[in-house]
C-alpha cells in the first residue's frame, strides 16, 4: 500500500550509488498513479458504455503498485539502520506513528457511525465486528466479511505484517546473499499459493502477495550491492516493465500468474523512474511535480477513506441515476473531487502533525 511517506525515501551516502540522490521525487508521482488507479476502480461500473470502463477494471492494480513501492523503500531503511543502535525502537515507532492514526480514526468513524457505514446499530457493529483482527492487523488473513468503507485495510494488513516479520531478517541475515534467497523465495511461493485450493488461502491472504513487496525489496537490495552502472539498471528497469505488462496482457492474463506479471511491469518501472531520476524529460517532470505529485503525498488517507466518501454522498449518486453516462460520469467526477479534498484536510489537519512526532526516533 503505497503508504510509506516519500520522506523515508532516503538512502545512505555510504551504501547507495554515487549517481542516486538522497530524495527520489518520481516515487511520490508512481505512488499518486496508485492511488488514483484504485480510486476509478472502486468507480468501475460507473464507467460502463465508456471507451474507459475496460481500463479501469485494471484499476486494482494499483495495489501491487503500492506494495513494490513499499517494500523497496521499507528494505531501503532497514538496510540503512541495521549497523545503528536503536533499530527497532525507531523503526516500529516510526511505522506506528505513520500507520496507526489514520487507521484507527477510521475504524472509529466507521463503527461509531455504523447505521450509516455498517448497516448496523452501533452496538450490533461493534459486538459483531472482529475487532481482535483489526487491533493484531490480520483481518487478511481470515473469511471475514469487512465493511466495505474499511475493506482497503486488507493490503495495510500485509504491510504490518512484512514489517514485523522483515525487519528481524534483516538484522540477522547480514549477507545480500541470504536476504536475495528469501525475497526469491517469496516470489516463487506467492503464484503457487494462489493457484493451491488450500481452504485457509483467503483471496487477500499475505502469502499470496508477497511478491510485490519481495520485488520492491529485491530492488532497494540491488541498488545497495553491487556497484552497477547508472544506464544498465535503466536498461533493466524498462526491460522489466515492457517483459512484465506484455506477459499480464496476454500469457498471465486470467492465471495465478498475473500478478506476478504485474510485479515484473511494476518492478520495471519503479527501478526505470529510480534509474532516471531527475532527467529532464515530460515524463519525470510529470512524476516529480503537480497533481499525482500532490495526490502521492496524500496517498495514504486517500486510500483509508475514499470508499468512505463515496458512501457518504451516497444521495448525489442517486440523483445522478437518471442522467445515464452524463450522470455516471459527474459521480466519478465528484467521488474523486470529494475525496481528494477530505484527504487534503485529513493531511494538513492530522496526518502531518502527527508525523512530526518521527524526528524523536531518527534513525
Amino acid at each position: 500500500m503505497f503508504i510509506i511517506p516519500i520522506e523515508d525515501a532516503v538512502l545512505t551516502q555510504s551504501q547507495r550509488p554515487t549517481w542516486l540522490p538522497s530524495y527520489i521525487p518520481e516515487l511520490q508521482g508512481l505512488r499518486g498513479i496508485a492511488v488514483l488507479a484504485v480510486v476509478l476502480y472502486h468507480s468501475h461500473p460507473r464507467f460502463e458504455g465508456t471507451w474507459f470502463y475496460p481500463a479501469s477494471l485494471w484499476g486494482w492494480a494499483g495495489v501491487n503498485l503500492f506494495f513494490v513501492l513499499s517494500g523497496f523503500l521499507i528494505t531501503s531503511i532497514l538496510l540503512e539502520a541495521r549497523g545503528k543502535p536503536r533499530y527497532f525502537r525507531n523503526f516500529y515507532w516510526r511505522r506506528a506513528l505513520r500507520i496507526w492514526p489514520v487507521y484507527l480514526l477510521v475504524l472509529v468513524v466507521c463503527y461509531l457511525n455504523a447505521p450509516w457505514f455498517v448497516g448496523q446499530p452501533v452496538g450490533q457493529a461493534i459486538r459483531t465486528a472482529p475487532w481482535w483482527a483489526y487491533l493484531f492487523f490480520v483481518q487478511n488473513l481470515f473469511h471475514l466479511a469487512l465493511p466495505p468503507v474499511i475493506g482497503p485495510t486488507w493490503s495495510l494488513a500485509i504491510e504490518e505484517q512484512y514489517y514485523f516479520v522483515w525487519a528481524p531478517v534483516v538484522r540477522a541475515l547480514e549477507r545480500p546473499w541470504a536476504l536475495a534467497i528469501v525475497l526469491a523465495a517469496a516470489m516463487i511461493a506467492s503464484p503457487l499459493f494462489r493457484m493451491s485450493h488450500f481452504g485457509w488461502i483467503t483471496p487477500t491472504h499475505t502469502l499470496a502477495h508477497l511478491d510485490g513487496i519481495a520485488m520492491g525489496s529485491l530492488l532497494a537490495l540491488g541498488l545497495h550491492t553491487p556497484a552497477v552502472p547508472r544506464r544498465i539498471w535503466l536498461a533493466l528497469g524498462l526491460c522489466g516493465m515492457v517483459a512484465g505488462f506484455a506477459a499480464a496482457a496476454t500469457v498471465a492474463g486470467g492465471t495465478a500468474w498475473l500478478d506476478t506479471a504485474l510485479t515484473a511491469g511494476f518492478g520495471g518501472t519503479v527501478l526505470a523512474s529510480i534509474a532516471s531520476t531527475g532527467a529532464r524529460n515530460p515524463l519525470n517532470a510529470l512524476l516529480r511535480r503537480g497533481p499525482l505529485a500532490f495526490l502521492g503525498r496524500i496517498s495514504y488517507g486517500l486510500y483509508m477513506i475514499h470508499i468512505m466518501v463515496f458512501v457518504y454522498f451516497g444521495w448525489f449518486d442517486r440523483q445522478m441515476d437518471a442522467y445515464g453516462i452524463a450522470g455516471n460520469l459527474a459521480v466519478v467526477a465528484f467521488r474523486v473531487a470529494a475525496s481528494v479534498a477530505a484527504a487534503s484536510l485529513l493531511w494538513y489537519g492530522f496526518e502531518s502533525r502527527i508525523l512530526r512526532l518521527k524526528r524523536y526516533f531518527a534513525g
